[in-house]
This record gives C-alpha cells, structure tokens and sequence, in this order.
C-alpha cells in the first residue's frame, strides 16, 4: 500500500465471498464503498503534505518517520482493549482465515520492501521535481502495471474491449509527461526524470498491490498492517542512519508528519483490506484511482498549484482507462 499506499488488483479467481449472509450483503457493501472512498481521500492529501515536508527531509528520512509512526499506531492499537472491538466489527459478516502461513509472511516482506521502502523513496524524489499535481494524476499509471502483471504473471485473462482502457491510460500518461508535447522528453531533463521517477515507483507500488491481495482475506487486518509498515519503516530507518540523513522538522510541520502516518498511511492500509473483503478488489481499485484525482484537486487547493485544464483533461482520460478496464473485469 499510498500507504501504500495508492490502485487495487483485479479480482482473484481464488478470492472467497466472505459475505454469508443475503440479508446482511448490503449493509457490508455499503460499509465496504465507504471505506474505499474515505482512504481516496486519505491518499489524496499524502502528496499535498510530503511536498511540504521534503522542504525540510530528505526522501528516505520523510519515509522512515512516516512508515514507523504508522506501524507503531497499529501496533498500539492491536495490543489496546480497542483491537476486540475493531475485530468484531472488521469481522462481523467476514469468515477470514485466522492462520498466517509461512507463505503469507513471505508476501508480506516482498510486498513491505516493494512498497513501503522501494516505491516511497523513488517516489519522493521524482516529487521533488515536479508538482504534486502531475505526481497525483500520473499515479494513474499504477494501474496498467497490475494488469500487466495480472496478465502476464497471475494468469489472469485480457480482453479485447480492454485495449481502449489501455488506450486512454497510455495517452493520458504520455501527454501528462511530456506536458502536451512529444518535443518535451529532450527538453527539461530534470522535470522529465521527475516524471520517470513517479512512473518506475508506480511500478513498484503495483507488485505491492498485486501481492496484496493474498493477505487481504486474513482476519488480523491490524497486525498485518502493522507489521508491514514496521517492516518498511525500520529497514528505511536504518538507511536514514547510515547515510547520516537529518531527522530535523521544524514544529509547526510536525502535524502533517502525523497526519501522513497516523491516517494517510497506517489508518488507510486497513480501510483498503476491508474494503477488498466487502465488495472485491476489482470495485475497490476502480474507486480507489479517485485518490489521484483528490490529490491534484488537494495540491491545487492548498499549495496553490498550477491546476490546467490540459491537466484536468488528460487526469481524466486516464481515470476513463481505468473505468473501463476494471468494468470490463466484473
């Protein structure tokens, strides 16, 4: 998970109905649309409020904070009298599998190192180069990489109404990169490795999301989540020590630090597990592409950024692939 963290794989056709009961399917869908839009909205601040605090960290010290607050808040609330009341109500309809294999512990690193170590520390770097306008919408890009790897190392099938999707996200992509002209990719080299950056940490965040998706069925959401972003959070803080990274924030930027990994990261991870067990993967990760949208309208609305109608259309166009990629695989 953006933490990640930001797109949803198509559904496995493994994935069980956790749902036993037709009586109780609406009420479980409901719940289910309302914690994937509020998490669109959580990931949809991240890139507003990393870009203030990389005025005063570097990428891999902004990641380490945030990825340890976050996995130190789940771990809190697990073991606090919360975590009965969280679990029975994260369960209610849900038949979940109780067990962690030795397998599943081995996804759960892959996809920690992946995305929550890998994925950050591009992706903040390409931000630093490039508005998080830009950097929100061209998340967008995530998707096609987990229909990809879906395709060519899940098994999963390809359809040939599916190419217009691949259309539109490839059109929007590129446009978005070059800023509307082929001519830009020899001119303004760092604004364009800015981009690169952002599509390459799309690329790793998509392995995370794909490999998700065997762990989204356990009943422990919170240990999971928790033990995940801890995972990431110490590995990039023993890089942060090493390379002699300053740890220094000035006060008035602490709440966004908090914010980002108490709500945008920890909180969110299992708003999205939920979401996946209520109403699948395919419904979340159409939804949860909103997220890049809320971003650039966020970044626009706090950071004053520049919003252009070349943006807004090219954002949605390939909001419009991934609409009909995912309808196309209900």
């Amino acid at each position: 998970m953006k933490g990640s963290v930001p797109g949803i794989p198509m559904d496995d056709p493994h994935e069980k109905d956790c749902i036993p009961s037709d009586s109780k399917r609406f009420m479980s869908k409901k719940w289910g649309y309302l914690s994937v839009i509020v998490a669109t909205l959580l990931f949809g601040i991240w890139n507003t409020f990393n870009k203030i605090l990389l005025e005063d960290l570097d990428p891999i010290a902004l990641s380490a904070i945030v990825y340890c607050i976050a996995g130190a808040f789940l771990f809190i609330i697990r073991f606090s009298p919360l975590n009965n009341r969280i679990m029975s109500f994260l369960d209610a309809d849900c038949n979940a599998e109780t067990h962690i294999s030795r397998r599943d512990y081995l996804i759960l690193l892959v996809t920690a190192v992946s995305g929550s170590v890998i994925a950050p520390i591009i992706y903040l770097n390409g931000l630093k180069l490039i508005t998080a306008v830009t950097a929100s919408l061209l998340m967008n890009v995530e998707i096609l990489f987990i229909i990809l790897i879906g395709v060519f190392f899940l098994r999963e099938s390809l359809k040939r109404k599916d190419i217009l999707g691949f259309i539109c996200l490839v059109t929007g992509t590129v446009f978005l990169a070059v800023n509307g002209s082929p001519g830009n990719f020899s001119a303004g080299l760092t604004g364009n490795l800015g981009t690169i950056l952002v599509i390459v940490a799309a690329f790793f965040w998509s392995i995370d999301t794909s490999l998700s998706k065997f762990l989204s069925g356990k009943r422990d959401l919170l240990f999971v989540s928790a033990l995940k972003c801890s995972i990431g959070g110490l590995i990039l803080l023993s890089l942060s020590i090493v390379l002699g990274s300053s740890f220094s924030v000035p006060l008035n930027h602490v709440p966004y630090l908090l914010f980002i990994g108490l709500v945008s990261i920890g909180f969110s991870f299992v708003l999205v597990y939920f979401a996946i067990r209520q109403i699948g993967s395919t419904r979340t990760g159409s939804l949860f592409s909103l997220s890049a949208l809320f971003g650039a309208i966020f970044a626009f609305a706090i950071l004053n950024e520049p919003f252009t109608i070349f943006q807004l259309v090219f954002g949605l166009l390939m909001l419009l692939g991934v609409f009909i990629l995912y309808k196309n695989g209900t």
